[in-house]
């Protein structure tokens, strides 16, 4: 990681930040920390935190980080920052970034942006009022694959959009064959679940693909009430209770007779159809891998030669996968890089707040109209 007081090209310090939580999305192999080293030059490491005070003495001793804290407060009041990494569990998300935020810290935080629409409005104003940047995962939006796709849909290659369907589950923590290294049962109660774990993503693939969203209805509900851990892992064989909903689909209106059909689900063993599929008035634009892959997207065109339909794969595509392999090097340390980016040049963040807001209203109506049995009119935008 970069010495601190290193100048990188153009004269300018690397950004200071502190980690905030050092659970997995902070120290597995396509977390936060051991990807750092690939964006030395704009980022250093100066401080980690974490209420279990010894994980984060074990994390910043194996991750050379010159401080360790047990709390938020203790790394603001004790170590010089410029901006603070929230990797904290999904209850915490709010608090958390109002505090890094109030501490006039730049902000990049994990998804979902905040845990009530209270709490991302402030947010929000906070960041305007002390030019601060906020930066939210996913990152999906800045990958190479969804922006030639909204390239294609800006160029109206297929069409005046009619609907899509979007998948972004999976069989849940715990559920494949090789287990999961730490205790998944929190992922199965309330305050979390498959629509704030996972459906968030393709929220913001959708969102960012076809623009914000105008209504929302839902259907969710339990499949079963509790859950066996697959796998000979640590916990493998634990049964864990269910309190939340597991399995939630609904439909996004966007006005003018566009429509989205999206799932936060943790029933996904398995599936072959593509990642997104949009239907148009003159054609078909499916992401087969949003990650690039060999040959990621595919487009059905209606007189793709004058009388005849069918499928168009160009060859150029692949530059496609070459453009991503940046991003898959650093994993979760892509949206540090964001943020970096976004500080050092000034420019609006891709992954914004605004954004962000829009997915957490998306679903916390989500959650009620499942509920109420309700359409329910969206108000944010981004």
């Amino acid at each position: 990681m970069t010495t601190l007081g290193t100048r990188t090209e153009g004269g300018q310090e690397p950004l200071r930040v502190g980690i905030l939580g050092t659970g997995m999305i902070a120290t597995t192999g396509v977390g936060v920390l051991p990807n750092m080293q690939w964006i030395a030059e704009k980022v250093t490491v100066a401080a980690v935190a974490d209420v279990v005070f010894e994980r984060a003495e074990a994390v910043a001793k194996e991750f050379c980080v010159p401080a360790a804290y047990p709390s938020l407060e203790a790394m603001l009041e004790g170590a010089d920052l410029d901006a603070v990494v929230n990797l904290t569990p999904i209850g915490f998300h709010g608090r958390t970034s109002l505090a890094i935020l109030r501490a006039g810290k730049h902000l990049a935080t994990e998804k979902p942006l905040a845990n009530t629409m209270d709490e991302a409005d402030e947010i929000i104003e906070l960041a305007a009022a002390g030019n601060l940047t906020v930066v939210c995962a996913p990152p999906d939006a800045l990958f190479p694959t969804y922006q030639e796709a909204r390239r294609l849909l800006d160029l109206d290659a297929i069409g005046r959009v009619a609907f899509a369907r979007v998948r972004s589950s999976h069989a849940g923590p715990g559920g494949g064959p090789y287990g999961w290294p730490t205790d998944p049962s929190w992922f199965y109660q309330r305050g979390s679940g498959p629509l704030l774990d996972m459906g968030v993503y393709g929220i913001h693939e959708i969102t960012a693909l076809l623009g914000p969203a105008k209504r929302v209805v839902a259907f969710s509900g339990i499949t079963e009430p509790t859950r066996t851990v697959r796998g000979t892992g640590p916990f493998g064989g634990t049964v864990m209770d269910v309190t939340t909903d597991d399995n939630t689909l609904f439909m996004l209106d966007f006005g003018g007779a566009t429509f989205a059909v999206v799932d936060g689900t943790f029933n996904v063993h398995a599936a072959r159809s593509p990642k997104i599929e949009i239907f148009g008035r003159r054609g078909t634009l499916n992401i087969k891998d949003g990650r690039g892959g060999e040959s990621p997207l595919e487009v059905y065109r209606v007189d793709a030669l004058p009388g005849m339909d069918g499928w168009v794969q160009p060859a150029g595509w692949g530059h496609l996968r070459q453009s991503q392999a940046r991003h898959d090097l650093l994993h979760r340390a892509v949206v540090v890089e964001h943020l970096a980016d976004c500080v050092r040049t000034g420019e609006r963040p891709t992954l914004s707040a605004e954004h962000g807001r829009h997915a957490l209203e998306i679903m916390l109506k989500v959650a009620e109209s499942a509920r109420t049995g309700r359409a329910l009119e969206l108000t944010t935008t981004f």
